[in-house]
């Protein structure tokens, strides 16, 4: 991998390599686009096969926080963290006091959170070298568990683009068919099974599969064949790519509303629903619940305001299934294009987020 010419062609503004040899962190700090505001991405820590591996990640999902947070309305940019270690084996306190003591250093440029192997308390020990972090205890004033916010969005989200096929967002009577039953899938069967949704579900924990056949009288298929059940709604909620050659010729659902990430396997996954008439929700504009309400701890959290923004999540994905019926291109196309034109009419008035801009001192007020 050439990283200059990969930053290049993506227009990538800066890498931070990371290292404290006493606590072992080797971490990566990768900022996409600071246009609209400072970076905001996850602190990710994974037992990556190769340090190329780890920084691949790093960029390419710095990438992907730019294009959520920009399709969110947010007036935040795109970065993410790697941190290369077994996040049950490999953890220590002066690992993330140390890593903390780097984002300090990047003066508001980017701002950690959690995300897979990472937790809130590790946010906690970060949350002593820098004010540079988000999702951190109650205690702190951050909002706690995203997974419940996340939900409400992705809900709200799946309404749209209900709409949209259906000609109402009722959800009553509609036959949803989630794929993983974890925590925020557990709190989206919620919402749909209030309103009266029928839920199929499936998962490979079967305690979470049960959970769901109890509390929401949902019916319980093998993980292959949830593809193929008779519904309205397909909602992937667990592992990405689930929407690739092998499954989409199964599909009966009539929309495509999940909380999962990177669910299309290739770009051309997307042209092909769109070609088969599938109501696609893009993504990471449905999922944005989390990072919508993590954003408002920015401005000293409050529940009731955040709650109020993620349900912006449904006007979001109206007009995005707007663009794309408009200029007959595909749901994830639309997407882009919505966020990359937010960036394209900021750049015209501001470039990368600075927390304290240089000003040219005169020799006079220098002495």
């Amino acid at each position: 991998m050439g990283i200059f010419s990969y930053m290049e062609k993506y227009d990538y503004e800066q890498l931070v390599i990371c290292q404290d040899k006493q606590s072992g962190l080797k971490a990566v700090i990768a900022i996409h686009d600071t246009t609209l505001g400072p970076a905001l991405g996850g602190t990710r820590m994974w037992t990556y096969a190769s340090e190329e591996d780890a920084i691949e990640d790093a960029l390419r999902l710095a990438r992907g926080m730019t294009y959520k947070n920009a399709a969110a309305g947010l007036n935040l940019g795109g970065g993410k963290t790697v941190i290369i270690g077994d996040p049950k084996k490999n953890k220590n306190e002066e690992m993330f006091r140390a890593f903390g003591r780097y984002i300090q250093g990047l003066n508001g440029r980017y701002i950690t959170a959690e995300d897979v192997g990472t937790t809130v308390e590790d946010m906690d020990i970060i949350y002593q070298e820098t004010n540079y972090v988000t999702g951190v205890s109650p205690a702190f004033g951050s909002s706690g568990n995203p997974s419940p916010v996340t939900a409400y969005g992705v809900y709200k989200g799946m309404k749209a683009a209900v709409k949209a096929a259906f000609g109402s967002d009722s959800l009553a009577g509609k036959t949803v068919a989630v794929q993983g039953v974890g925590n925020v899938a557990y709190h989206l069967c919620k919402h749909l099974h209030h309103e009266g949704a029928k839920l199929i579900v499936t998962d490979l924990n079967k305690e979470a599969v049960k959970r769901a056949v109890e509390e929401f009288r949902a019916k319980a298929v093998e993980i292959d064949d949830i593809y193929s059940v008779e519904c309205d709604i397909y909602a992937p909620c667990a592992l990405g790519a689930t929407l690739n050659d092998q499954t989409i010729p199964k599909l009966k659902a009539k929309v495509i509303a999940g909380a999962a990430n990177n669910q299309l396997k290739e770009s051309r996954h997307g042209d092909a629903l769109h070609t088969m008439g599938i109501i696609y929700a893009p993504d990471y504009v449905i999922n944005a619940g989390g990072v919508i309400n993590v954003a408002d701890e920015l401005e000293g959290y409050n529940r009731e305001r955040a709650l109020k923004k993620v349900e912006g999540v449904y006007d979001n994905i109206e007009r995005i299934l707007s663009i794309s019926e408009r200029d007959n291109i595909p749901s994830y196309k639309a997407a882009d294009r919505l966020a990359e034109e937010r960036i394209a009419r900021m750049r015209n008035s501001r470039s990368q987020f600075l927390q304290n801009e240089h000003h040219i001192l005169t020799r006079r007020s220098r002495m």
